[in-house]
């Protein structure tokens, strides 16, 4: 039986060399929601985990001229009770804000819900919608990559061995912009998702969408983004006639599986309820309309 060692490196430099140094299987321990329990239940057997919490800068959240960098190892609890991005991105705060329960909210983070790479994550939505862009470190030094880019299969991901998220970016936010995420699960919390679906969106001063981006969760192998989605809204009010236009391209986007949790049929018709229910939360929020928390 192979045995595991735990490191906890205080730099990027003694982590990375903690990961390529690895004979076997190394794992990134950023929140441990998803490592701990899939260890547990003897999915995953590490050579090493390799805990990045003590690396100065990978817990925190700072406000760079209206753009926010929120370290990969922030717990949720963090990112709930910070006001800026609450204002800023609040889809983003209520999609990790479902993760768990209130002790998990304690460790969870955004880096551990995208890099366990489940196409039913709730976090990851919104991340996709909000054109997050992740910065990752390893051997060969820094790079930034969007998001949408990290997962590239239920539980893969595109990162090197070497590899793991230092921060992650958020965009300064143009007026008249917001988002929103819902889910829908068959329990009224602590489950998982069905479907997910995020969206952002900038409006003008009539209301008409100048920009947006939006992702459904759970209804593919990843969670998409889905362009089609978004070239519905632009150039339109939320009338009725773009909403369905909205339905038909979340319907149409989703390669949802039958399983315990729903057959794809459903899947698929709940995809297109849920993105018209959060286009009008985030359209509201753009428009300046008091909506609280949606879950």
């Amino acid at each position: 039986m192979t045995s595991l060692s735990y490191a906890a490196p205080t730099s990027v430099d003694a982590a990375v060399k903690l990961l390529a140094g690895a004979g076997g299987v190394a794992k990134v321990l950023s929140g441990g929601t998803d490592l701990l329990v899939q260890m547990r239940a003897g999915r995953v057997k590490p050579e090493i985990i390799v805990d990045t919490k003590k690396i100065p800068g990978i817990i925190g959240i700072r406000e760079e001229n209206g753009a926010f960098v929120i370290g990969a190892g922030t717990p949720g609890a963090v990112v709930e009770a910070h006001a800026g991005l609450n204002k800023a991105w609040p889809g983003i705060v209520e999609a990790l804000d479902l993760i768990g329960s209130t002790q998990v909210q304690g460790r969870c983070s955004l880096a551990g819900n995208l890099c366990n790479a489940s196409p039913a994550a709730d976090s990851v939505p919104a991340l996709y919608a909000a054109g997050a862009i992740a910065v990752v470190v390893g051997s060969k030094g820094k790079r930034e990559v969007p998001v949408e880019q990290i997962p590239t299969g239920p539980g893969r991901t595109s990162l090197g061995k070497d590899e793991f998220i230092l921060e992650f970016k958020l965009p300064a936010r143009p007026a008249n912009s917001s988002d929103a995420y819902l889910r829908f699960i068959p329990r009224t919390e602590m489950d998982i998702a069905v479907v997910g679906c995020g969206i952002s969106v900038t409006l003008d001063a009539n209301g008409v969408c100048t920009a947006a981006r939006c992702s459904l969760g759970a209804v593919a192998p990843t969670v998409l983004l889905v362009k089609e989605m978004a070239d519905v809204l632009v150039g339109h009010k939320l009338d009725a006639d773009t909403l369905a236009k909205l339905d038909a391209a979340a319907q149409a986007a989703a390669k949802p599986i039958s399983d315990k949790r729903g057959t794809a049929e459903y899947r698929t018709k709940v995809a297109g309820v849920l993105a018209r229910r959060v286009a009008a939360i985030a359209f509201d929020r753009a428009a300046g309309k008091a909506t609280g928390k949606t879950h």
